[in-house]
């Protein structure tokens, strides 16, 4: 059995979050990353880095390590037994919010746990994923966007990316509002089936993939030219995204609630600007009425 060797997740993280800061700020062309590092005495550490360009108007990618004495339960949901054991969770989480309506809010997570019941071996697992959530829809970026999302799976066996691919669908939902947050990619949680070398492979495949799939989306949009009206409804659309953040993201969640987390780097996440109309509706036929029928549904972008 391969040994769990947390130090190795630890510096690819941070390798991650370095590769993925340089190649965001190239993107832009306008500004660089803040950095801001954090430490508790008790608690573990961090790398919050924002940048606020002409291209990306609010980004964030965040690394963290913290420990605790109690896992709370929002971490647990598919083992309570674990509930109350000591942890350690390590991760890369990002969101990006670009300026232009055309370009689509992207969200990209990978992270480790351990867990450690009393008088028991200790647990391990990785989750994470990528989504991506457009104002305006382009079937050809979705198709680009899942197809760089099937190539990370593509090693791991013919079924990972159709049922991560579900497990994204079924996750970024909000309930309440009965739609998608997006068009989906990947969600994977609680992966420790196939031993850990293979499962540290494949996150840090997903990690990697996320620049793939991102930066020629930018490219490709950044430049449209845009309105009044595109931005109103670009803003309308943050607010679902605040939304789905706040009410069910289980890593804002179980940031908000271990105790340990650091509230200024977990609600990094959510939209600099953001409005909410009481019982609004898109006008039929309009581009705005599309994204509603052609994008938000779950559908295979690969058929």
């Amino acid at each position: 059995m391969a040994k769990v060797d947390s130090e190795a997740v630890k510096a690819f993280l941070l390798d991650l979050q370095d590769r993925i800061c340089e190649a965001l700020e190239v993107a832009d062309g306008s500004a660089t990353f803040i950095e801001d590092k954090w430490e508790r005495e008790k608690g573990g550490m961090g790398r919050t880095r924002v940048i606020t360009g002409d291209v990306l108007q609010k980004g964030g990618v965040a690394f963290s390590h913290v420990h605790g004495e109690s896992m709370p339960a929002s971490a647990t949901e598919n083992r309570p037994e674990l509930t109350g054991s000591a942890f350690q969770a390590m991760g890369v989480s990002l969101v990006i919010h670009p300026d232009n309506p055309y370009v689509p809010t992207s969200h990209a997570n990978v992270r480790f746990f351990i867990a450690e019941p009393e008088g028991q071996e200790p647990v391990w697992w990785f989750g994470g994923g990528l989504d991506l959530t457009p104002y305006y829809g382009f079937d050809e970026d979705c198709v680009y966007w899942h197809q760089t999302a099937s190539d990370a799976c593509a090693d791991f066996g013919d079924d990972v990316y159709p049922r991560f691919k579900k497990w994204c669908d079924d996750y970024f939902f909000l309930s309440h509002r009965n739609e998608p947050r997006g068009i989906g990619g990947l969600f994977f949680d609680d992966l420790n089936e196939w031993g850990f070398e293979k499962c540290f492979a494949f996150m840090q495949s997903v990690g990697n993939g996320y620049i793939q799939a991102y930066l020629p989306i930018i490219e490709k949009r950044k430049d449209t030219v845009f309105g009044e009206r595109e931005k109103w409804f670009q803003e309308y659309r943050r607010g679902r995204y605040a939304e789905f953040n706040l009410v069910y993201d289980r890593g804002t969640v179980f940031g908000l609630r271990s105790g340990v987390g650091r509230t200024e780097s977990i609600l990094m996440s959510l939209p600099p600007q953001v409005r909410w109309e009481y019982n609004w509706q898109p006008e039929p036929g309009t581009e705005e009425a599309r994204l509603y029928t052609d994008y938000l549904n779950a559908r295979d972008w690969l058929a």
